[in-house]
């Protein structure tokens, strides 16, 4: 929810990282976000639930990758 928050608000993700136990915005806004942007047009819970679940993994593992860390590539995959 911190990253599409982000995204939608137009800010650079690149240097963000996710804050653990800390709280933004509502239930209602966290579920609107993740309806906008999981792809199906009227999904159930359980795609809903997949999708949080594949993009929390792709963002940690992007956290974790000095190939997605800003200091280590410098400029050379800005916006990527």
């Amino acid at each position: 929810f911190q990253y599409l928050k982000r995204f939608e608000r137009g800010r650079d993700l690149d240097r963000f990282r996710y804050k653990a136990l800390s709280v933004e915005g509502s239930p209602a806004e966290c579920v609107q976000l993740f309806l906008l942007h999981c792809g199906v047009v009227d999904p159930s819970w359980a795609e809903l639930r997949n999708f949080t679940w594949f993009l929390n993994i792709q963002l940690r593992d992007c956290e974790a990758s000095v190939f997605c860390d800003p200091d280590f590539v410098g400029d050379t995959l800005n916006g990527f």
